[in-house]
């Protein structure tokens, strides 16, 4: 019971909130209130102070915090090398994603990971880029999916996908019926851009400017929904990463036409994790399973980790930004919470969802 206590004690100091941290460990918020003041009462000194929002903890409760997430860590080591040895793959797996990764592929990739490990549990959370490597610092994520993965002293990434970047035109559009353009068609049309802090518009300006291309930028968004979106309604034309428009080019709302002179106009993704932290075997059986060509999101390397300074393709800033939800760009019953939780229908199964 002491050990219960300290990982809902960890789970509120983590997010500096009761209730946020009642609901990761799903217990009411006064039974999260409850097992802080046991351990309060039992250590005989404040760990958090109430009178602060957000909460803040005390020194006492900062010293607390930082040794008993350690003991939580090896514990939970400790645990998962003894059922892998009974081959069970338990435990939770906590990820954090740009949403441009594809909201209905990885519904897709939730529910196989179920299927498959019915005794796992993941958690999967939609956040802006810097936001994810954050929570994968923080130890609040095991796992984060990023495009133009920035590695350090701190973060390893795995390669997963290239995505090659195409035209995204309305289906009325003069080009639309061409199988491949040049960047030279895209010479003084109206343009929607990425805003300019993101890496992926300084890639593509740099790409246009090789071409000696100039477009007209009537639009700017910090995310992919939006752009396409003003697409559809005859705003412009934009380069955008081919997966993330398959939905619209099924429906037939846009056409996306191949760029035949610019072969390396491309967005990496990569996984990061935190350097030398032990994965559990559910957070690598979520890795394989998102490399593997059943997830629906096709991998271009083997899993491997990369060294500090050696992202794939490009080592520069994130370059997707804060994503706002499509009206209907996923599969029906799945729903997104007001924080950016993918929460997916669930089939019936013993083991209750974190």
């Amino acid at each position: 019971m002491h050990l219960r206590f300290v990982e809902i004690f960890c789970d509120v100091a983590q997010r500096r909130s009761f209730s946020k941290g009642a609901e990761a460990q799903n217990v009411s918020q006064s039974n999260a209130s409850q097992a802080v003041s046991k351990l309060e009462e039992r250590l005989g000194t404040l760990l958090i102070d109430r009178s602060k929002r957000p909460l803040e903890l005390t020194p006492a409760g900062q010293m607390y915090f930082e040794g008993c997430r350690e003991i939580l860590e090896r514990f939970r080591t400790i645990e998962d090398r003894v059922q892998a040895i009974a081959d069970r793959v338990v435990g939770p797996v906590r990820v954090a994603a740009i949403y441009s990764v594809g909201l209905m592929q990885m519904e897709q990739t939730v529910h196989r990971f179920e299927q498959l490990y019915p005794d796992a549990s993941l958690r999967l959370d939609y956040l802006h880029p810097d936001q994810v490597y954050q929570q994968v610092l923080d130890d609040k994520a095991d796992l984060g999916l990023v495009s133009y993965p920035r590695p350090n002293s701190e973060i390893l990434s795995i390669d997963w996908q290239v995505q090659p970047l195409v035209l995204v035109v309305p289906p009325q559009h003069r080009l639309a019926g061409q199988h491949a353009v040049s960047l030279s068609a895209l010479d003084g049309e109206n343009y929607i851009g990425f805003t300019r802090e993101l890496t992926i518009r300084r890639e593509i300006d740099r790409q246009l400017k090789r071409a000696r291309v100039a477009v007209q930028i009537v639009r700017e968004f910090d995310n992919i929904e939006n752009i396409k979106r003003a697409i559809e309604a005859g705003s412009g034309l934009a380069l955008l990463p081919k997966p993330t428009v398959w939905q619209e080019i099924s429906s037939g709302t846009l056409v996306a036409v191949d760029v035949s002179d610019a072969s390396d106009l491309v967005r990496p993704l990569g996984i990061i994790h935190k350097r030398h932290k032990q994965l559990t075997t559910a957070v690598r059986k979520f890795i394989e399973l998102l490399q593997s060509p059943s997830a629906g999101l096709a991998p271009v390397e083997p899993v491997r980790s990369i060294s500090a300074g050696k992202s794939p393709a490009h080592a520069a800033g994130a370059a997707s930004a804060r994503l706002t939800l499509p009206q209907n760009g996923h599969a029906p019953g799945a729903t997104v919470s007001d924080d950016g939780t993918l929460i997916v229908p669930r089939r019936k199964r013993k083991s209750r969802r974190t």
